[in-house]
């Protein structure tokens, strides 16, 4: 299903290239047989279906409220910045924490929490998977592991397949059914270069643009460096942050002999760097039979973080980077690390005039 029009998504990447240029600183078996794309535009151009200042929140940005009937709907204050955490004392995730037991600070300045959920929410999840000549003999388990890793998640989850080579294609849209998720991921075409920040980018953008559910997901596959994007690794750090955008768990297929040193050392940092400044965890299996239980993880991390609201002390209307630090305890333990987002752009929002330009 084609949800994307090529040439105005190219002209919007295009766009969003030079906006943010000035912006920044400085085991193996044989596959099943690739089935054949149908005619359609490519995503790789996508994005920049930001949402227009006065549309109101993006789910990420919206606080949560429980209604009747155990659903999560969306509350509308629109300054409320809600972060996703995860809790560790060493390597093993901390449950049972209470609202009193965190402290968030931004820009070093301590903020009061006004909302606080420790539930599985519902999740909405793209799968962004490397489609590059590299990979043909991997997708059969990638695969596998990405499917096992939505049956992991929470029913209510919806999640889209994106795969990219140096394009990238929206193969399945957002649905909880596992038969077309399998069916997008069976594209395999397996040719090409590597557009990995673009992908990024343009999935990131639709999640904001579409994602119904109240937490955002981006799990990508990959076993290269990008070679092919318009965007570079701070250019796509700084999208997302602009969209109070998703979480990202990266795997990193760096094994084999495909790659030097130098190439697996710089995909390594781009997969860390893409993670850490999102609040999500970058993994680096040895082989392709340790991927299903990286997916498993990444599945539980998801279903048992915390999620945190607060009104920023600071006016929205003051640009420029804010930079959020959580910080938890928890009685008869030691320093605990809490992950999550690095910070995060604020989203300056235009009342709505009328026709005739007067109030709204």
């Amino acid at each position: 299903m084609r949800l994307c029009n090529k040439t105005l998504l190219g002209a919007l990447i295009a766009a969003a290239a030079f906006t943010l240029s000035a912006q920044t600183p400085p085991a193996s078996s044989s596959p099943t047989p690739p089935q054949a794309r149908p005619a359609g535009p490519s995503f790789s151009a996508d994005t920049d279906p930001v949402r227009s200042p006065d549309a109101g929140p993006s789910p990420a940005e919206a606080p949560l409220k429980k209604q009747q009937g155990g659903n999560y709907v969306l509350r509308t204050d629109v300054d409320e910045v809600v972060l996703n955490a995860t809790v560790l004392n060493g390597n093993q995730l901390v449950q049972g924490l209470s609202e009193n037991d965190f402290e968030v600070y931004e820009d070093g300045v301590k903020q009061t929490i006004l909302s606080f959920q420790h539930t599985d929410l519902p999740v909405s999840m793209g799968l962004v998977i490397d489609n590059s000549g590299s990979m043909y003999r991997k997708r059969p388990a990638v695969n596998k592991s990405a499917l096992d890793l939505v049956e992991a998640s929470n029913p209510q989850d919806q999640a889209f397949v994106v795969n990219f080579s140096d394009e990238a294609f929206i193969d399945a849209d957002f649905t909880s059914n596992i038969e077309k998720l399998r069916q997008g991921l069976s594209h395999i075409d397996s040719r090409g270069g590597t557009a990995l920040y673009d992908a990024v980018a343009a999935s990131a953008d639709k999640l904001a643009a579409d994602g119904k559910r109240p937490k955002q997901v981006l799990v990508l596959i990959t076993d290269g460096e990008d070679n092919a994007s318009t965007l570079n690794l701070e250019q796509t750090i700084r999208r997302v942050q602009s969209l109070s955008g998703p979480v990202i768990y990266s795997i990193g297929l760096l094994f084999g002999d495909e790659m030097d040193r130098g190439e697996v050392r710089r995909a390594r940092r781009a997969l860390e760097l893409l993670s850490a400044e999102t609040g999500g965890m970058a993994f680096f299996p040895k082989s392709l039979s340790q991927v299903d239980e990286i997916a498993a993880e990444v599945a539980h991390d998801i279903r048992t973080q915390y999620t945190l609201g607060y009104r920023s002390t600071k006016p929205m209307s003051v640009p420029g980077f804010r930079r959020v630090e959580v910080t938890a305890k928890a009685q008869g333990m030691g320093k605990l690390e809490v992950r999550t987002r690095t910070g995060y752009f604020p989203v300056v929002r235009v009342p709505r005039q009328t026709a005739e330009g007067g109030d709204p």
